[in-house]
């Protein structure tokens, strides 16, 4: 008889769920009856060719698509059981706790400092020793601190495009959120910069969801627990990681992944 340990009693828990999501740009279908589930602490790669829908898909996460005027939703996405999509969502708290890292650093033009410190300060932290243990803090969990900790007053457009990566990260960190939702935050990287956000992410992922848009199916072997394949604004399938890559269960992404399309 096979005893079970404390961890495998432990039931894996659905971060986000979203069922049956559809998505318009004014006459355009864009998203096709998703359904997907997401678990805590993991990281779930979104994959297919350009236009396909994976980027439109992730900023439905935290109604990113809400600022475009011709965009309708129908459907549910429930973050934690609650359906972010309900009219008495707060979509300002929501934003804060689905963060989104974009696919170019976008540090703002002041310090490295009040970089990190902006949003705690908009959320109403303005006592300095809070914030230097949330700018430290921060830096740290984002692998920066060692790097800037000398001139944390200097302009953050100094930085290398791999330390404003990081760097975003780090803002992003902040504000504690629960979930990290990346763009291709490593398509405008150097190899090395790029391991180093990959490595980044899996220590991350103790402490938050992560779901990365990426072209860089090698990264996505690498660095995710799930992949989803998206083709024509279909969700096409999605399974674990290492399943999706040698035993795919649809020929469409068997085609892509070998390089037969896209």
């Amino acid at each position: 008889m096979t005893l079970m340990t404390a961890e495998s009693r432990t039931a894996v828990r659905t971060k986000i769920k979203v069922d049956q999501l559809n998505l318009h740009y004014g006459d355009n279908h864009a998203l096709h009856h998703i359904d997907l589930e997401i678990q805590e602490h993991a990281i779930a790669a979104l994959i297919g060719p350009s236009g396909c829908g994976k980027s439109t898909f992730l900023r439905t996460l935290n109604r990113m698509n809400d600022l475009i005027d011709s965009v309708r939703v129908s459907g549910n996405i429930y973050v934690d059981g609650k359906q972010i999509y309900d009219p008495s969502t707060d979509v300002v708290s929501l934003r804060k706790k689905v963060g989104m890292v974009f696919q170019r650093p976008n540090p703002f033009p002041m310090s490295i400092y009040d970089n990190i410190a902006y949003g705690p300060r908009i959320h109403g932290t303005r006592k300095k020793a809070a914030l230097d243990e949330i700018v430290e803090r921060s830096l740290q969990q984002a692998a920066l601190w060692d790097e800037v900790k000398d001139r944390l007053n200097k302009s953050a457009l100094g930085l290398s495009g791999g330390q404003q990566q990081r760097l975003c990260i780090a803002r992003l960190l902040a504000v504690e959120p629960d979930v990290l939702l990346m763009d291709e935050p490593t398509s405008a990287l150097d190899p090395i910069s790029t391991l180093k956000v990959e490595e980044l992410t899996q220590v991350l992922k103790d402490k938050y969801t992560i779901i990365i848009v990426t072209h860089n199916m090698q990264q996505a072997a690498r660095i995710s627990d799930t992949t989803s394949f998206f083709l024509n604004g279909v969700l096409v399938e999605t399974g674990q990681t290492d399943n999706m890559f040698t035993t795919p269960s649809d020929q469409r992404t068997e085609d892509y992944i070998t390089g037969r399309f896209g």
